[in-house]
């Protein structure tokens, strides 16, 4: 099956990568800036590298457009104007956020689409081929594509899933939380430990172990069974000393405030008494 990459980027160097790795003959990396294409195809390690998409889509079977948000539909367009033939062609976009429909054009003139989008993150370019393996990718489109999405991402390791259009922004911003805001949380905690006189590592290397037992645990155990600290064991006293320590803070105080309240009902159906509960509530909703 011959494939092509619109976009050399992170996800698209990396999808790229994988798919060469699983027996995908990749033809073509294309991205406008023809340095970056190429630099994509060194990692990719087969296919030609072009600044040319349309080039690309008359090389391939099946195109995966690897591009931002905000130029995905344009992009459309303008490859649906192209005299590429589009019959029999397959085009998924790895957008999160957006649905199938972007892709309207192309199947106007005989492709069909889908949306194709790994439920991982990518912070770096020509990630090994194991960053897909055991993740989820979810697939909305046309039932074709879908099938054929389905069968790549099972041969790339991952877990598919079809999603509803309509979901797509909900699963996004879920993704969003759970991958860049835990990021954010880290920062400003290593923050915090920053003022007590340890460097930006130092503060970091110290909450590691912790953050990565606790992941374990979730993995393990589920996010209820998973949750420790103050607030699951009804500790006001200690909340209301983190919040006093906090006081110099107002973004982390207000974080902590509103992630505590969020864990009170989690840890109720872990068995936490209703009045420690009401205690806490009380104390978190507090000024």
């Amino acid at each position: 099956m011959r494939t092509a990459i619109i976009g050399g980027g992170r996800l698209g160097t990396t999808l790229g990568r994988a798919l060469s790795r699983s027996k995908y003959a990749v033809r073509a990396v294309s991205d406008l800036n023809l340095r970056l294409a190429s630099q994509s195809r060194r990692l990719i390690g087969t296919g030609r590298a072009m600044a040319d998409n349309v080039q690309a889509a008359r090389e391939a079977d099946v195109l995966f457009l690897c591009l931002p948000d905000d130029i995905l539909e344009k992009e459309a367009g303008r490859l649906a104007r192209s005299a590429v033939d589009w019959k029999r062609k397959t085009i998924f976009h790895c957008s999160g956020l957006l649905g199938s429909v972007i892709l309207r054009p192309l199947r106007q003139r005989g492709a069909s689409i889908a949306s194709f989008h790994p439920g991982q993150s990518f912070p770096r370019k020509g990630m090994p081929p194991s960053a897909f393996r055991g993740i989820f990718v979810s697939l909305e489109g046309d039932p074709e594509a879908c099938r054929l999405g389905r069968k790549i991402a099972l041969r790339l390791g991952a877990r598919p899933v079809v999603i509803r259009a309509a979901d797509k922004p909900l699963t996004h911003a879920a993704c969003s939380m759970a991958s860049n805001h835990s990021v954010v949380l880290f920062h400003l905690a290593a923050g915090l430990l920053k003022k007590t006189g340890l460097t930006g590592r130092q503060a970091e290397q110290f909450l590691w172990p912790m953050v990565e037992g606790t992941l374990r645990h979730v993995k393990k155990f589920g996010a209820e069974q998973a949750l420790t600290g103050p607030v699951a064991r009804g500790d006001a006293k200690t909340v209301a000393r983190h919040l006093q320590a906090l006081r110099p803070y107002p973004a982390c105080r207000k974080v902590y405030r509103i992630l505590s309240r969020e864990a009170l009902p989690m840890s109720g159906r872990a068995g936490l008494p209703a009045e420690k509960i009401r205690t806490l509530n009380r104390l978190l909703r507090g000024r």
